[in-house]
């Protein structure tokens, strides 16, 4: 295999943040906040994982054996990257547990979306095998890479009415996840824009990559900070609002059902909105 500075540049790096996941997996693993973040301590793993076969495959692999292996250490890397943010979404939510029965299904329905897309992209998309599969990988990565954004961004709007804090652990994660993805959105536009310029992009990105796992590895260094109880606040929350609207309209779905109701979902859903209106209005 004929390689570049450049190359051993990158190389290099990814041998660094394999050993630097490494270090804040066995960091979780000693505070023992695997119990709270397993899919977090499993992306840390895989990376280390996925680093090794990367470094054996590329240098003892034909390039086809190569690229197929790699695009399949890719989609699994980006399952959890899915699995995260599902991770920390719930862990916001842990208040309101209508809420994130909500947030469940979401996710599961996000997921069968991006997964029919990247199918339909591949079947659409002429030429051979190799690629239709660079196609459908590169949308389900643009799209994660969207989604990843678009929860930070949730998380800067909500940040006081959650009563969470950028010192707590679950809000760490998701800013390094949404400065990764922000990154690496920036730097696809740009090898596609500038192919010339595509090795230091990317030198970029991998170095900025580094950057987050060392934030990630020293913010969970560093004692939790526990998110304010909701329950205690002296005003009522719009997610407080909309939890115990959705509850009771579980609790009256089911009370229908027991009794054959005939109900349609369309009206219980505006009864939902409604009811979460008027309180907001009276308080």
């Amino acid at each position: 295999m004929h390689t570049t500075p450049i190359d051993w540049i990158m190389i290099g790096l990814a041998v660094v943040a394999a050993l630097v996941q490494a270090g804040t997996a066995r960091l979780v693993a000693l505070r023992k906040l695997r119990a709270e973040f397993p899919i977090f301590f499993s992306y840390c793993v895989y990376g280390v994982v996925m680093v090794a076969i990367g470094l054996a495959s590329c240098f003892f692999s034909s390039c086809r054996q190569y690229f197929y292996l790699y695009w399949v250490l890719s989609f699994l890397f980006m399952a959890l990257e899915f699995g995260i943010m599902y991770e920390i979404f719930t862990n916001a939510l842990k208040p309101y547990s209508a809420l994130i029965d909500l947030g469940k299904m979401l996710f599961r329905w996000a997921g069968v979306f991006l997964l029919f897309a990247a199918i339909l992209t591949a079947v659409a998309t002429s030429g051979p095998q190799a690629s239709k599969v660079n196609a459908a990988i590169a949308l389900l990565e643009h799209s994660m890479r969207l989604m990843q954004c678009g929860l930070l961004f949730l998380f800067f709007l909500f940040e006081r009415k959650l009563g969470l804090s950028w010192k707590n652990h679950n809000m760490s994660i998701a800013l390094g996840m949404g400065v990764t993805a922000a990154v690496d959105l920036s730097a696809s536009y740009l090898k596609a824009h500038f192919p010339a310029s595509a090795s230091a992009f990317g030198l970029v990105n991998s170095l900025l990559y580094l950057g987050v796992l060392s934030f990630w590895y020293s913010s969970l260094a560093q004692p939790a900070v526990e998110p304010k109880n909701v329950l205690e606040s002296p005003s009522r929350l719009i997610f407080q609002r909309w939890n115990e609207a959705l509850v009771t309209y579980t609790a009256r779905g089911e009370l229908a059902m027991a009794s054959s109701s005939m109900d349609s979902f369309l009206p219980g859903v505006e009864q939902t909105v409604d009811r979460v209106l008027a309180r907001k209005m009276v308080q």
